[in-house]
């Protein structure tokens, strides 16, 4: 009875460390993916080392998008979303997005933690119609895309919109110098090479800091 018993035991304590905890359910979204566009003011480039995701699950993940970054029409001021897009597969609505970058003009490298709050969320699961321009048709679309622009200075404005819908802002975020440098230390203060032309419009014309 004691073996029979220790038996039992024994094969409970098999089957529930074979059951273990569960897998978190997969995204439910009226999409197969979400969106992360990345943007810059022109002339004033930029070179995306990570973008990290904290999704609405809690789980995390790391080098979602990076490299370099769509440009505006001019260096002053922002044109409103868009930029270099890139699907994020297999994750839910972001709550926090990291991102680290190096602003080549300056150079300086920047990191920042963005809180995305639940309205944008809500925006970007619920249907609207909107203009096509690529189709000039009228197609119920989706604010699937979160848009992060970045300006020397370690400015960063964030837009939520759609393909077929306006974008709409949602804040103007101040992020940190990388005290660690390029690449977190690794290149050893080794910037991305900037671009001559950019490099050249800068020694021209300066960095209109307070345009951003």
């Amino acid at each position: 009875m004691k073996r029979l018993m220790l038996l039992v035991s024994l094969l409970f304590s098999l089957s529930a460390c074979a059951t273990g905890p569960k897998p978190p359910a997969s995204p439910q979204l009226p999409y197969d993916s979400w969106y992360v566009g990345l943007a810059a003011p022109r002339h004033m480039e930029v070179w995306v080392e990570t973008v990290d995701v904290l999704d609405q699950r809690g789980l995390r993940f790391f080098h979602v998008f990076g490299g370099v970054a769509s440009y505006t029409g001019q260096a002053e001021g922002w044109h409103k979303g868009g930029g270099k897009m890139k699907p994020v597969n297999n994750v839910d609505l972001p709550e926090r997005i990291f991102l680290r970058w190096q602003s080549l003009v300056e150079p300086q490298a920047y990191k920042i933690r963005i809180p995305i709050p639940q309205w944008v969320r809500e925006e970007m699961i619920k249907p609207e119609r909107g203009f096509c321009q690529w189709s000039k048709t009228w197609e119920t679309d989706y604010r699937d895309s979160i848009t992060l622009g970045m300006a020397p200075g370690g400015i960063v404005k964030v837009w939520v919109g759609g393909a077929c819908l306006d974008y709409k802002e949602v804040g103007r975020f101040q992020a940190e110098i990388e005290p660690l440098g390029p690449y977190i230390g690794k290149s050893k203060g080794q910037y991305i090479p900037i671009e001559p032309e950019n490099k050249a419009y800068v020694e021209q014309h300066g960095i209109p800091y307070g345009t951003w």
